[in-house]
């Protein structure tokens, strides 16, 4: 995935885009995709060279992808690919509790799992558990299975280090939620329910973009 350097000039992205695409010509490359990108972003990349998928982070206390970002890839046929789909591991529900991060752990520089937000996103993921649990699935499985549920186009890729969860991952392309499913979910975990931003500040400012 190509991400543009901090502080590019819009008008760069055909430049960059441009330098990609003789990689493809020359069979260097097979496809072009880009990460955390803007919508107007997409439009100049794609106007130069086509792009196959955008890669950003999506979940269920991740959304900001529903504002135009998705709207955009859909109009553009390119696929999206869901970064991040568990929320870092909160939406687990392995997390409960600071002392669960290692000390290098770099989610512990994260506004997310810091404070009163981490306590606030802990009682979210609590809500989503419960109706994983009625239905017999575990929260990263009624995760995954609701970012499946929100378009055809979109491929999340959970990070694992172990079979079992890479297991317990695929199962849950086997797991429809029904619309009542779906409306619950949304009641427990609406957008913009997430406490804190999912980088520090200064990070935040070089995605999207």
């Amino acid at each position: 995935m190509l991400r543009l350097p901090e502080g590019e000039l819009a008008s760069q992205t055909e430049e960059t885009i441009g330098a990609m695409a003789e990689l493809v010509q020359q069979g260097k490359v097979r496809y072009l995709g880009m990460s955390e990108a803007a919508p107007e972003t997409i439009r100049r990349a794609q106007a130069v060279h086509p792009i196959a998928a955008l890669q950003t982070e999506y979940s269920l206390w991740s959304r900001d992808p529903e504002d135009e970002i998705l709207a955009t890839v859909r109009e553009l046929n390119i696929g999206f690919v869901a970064y991040s789909p568990l929320g870092r591991g909160f939406l687990s529900g392995a997390i409960t509790r600071p002392e669960d991060l290692a000390e290098d752990d770099y989610r512990r520089n994260s506004p997310r799992f810091q404070g009163e937000n981490f306590t606030k996103n802990l009682q979210l993921v609590d809500r989503v558990k419960t109706i994983a649990d009625e239905k017999g699935v575990t929260p990263s499985q009624l995760a995954l299975a609701w970012l499946l549920a929100q378009g055809e186009n979109i491929v999340p890729i959970p990070g694992t280090k172990r079979r079992t969860y890479l297991e317990e991952n695929v199962a849950a392309t086997e797991l429809t939620l029904t619309s009542d499913d779906l409306r619950r979910i949304e009641d427990v975990a609406p957008k913009g329910s997430t406490a804190g931003e999912r980088y520090p500040s200064q990070t935040m400012t070089t995605v999207n973009r």
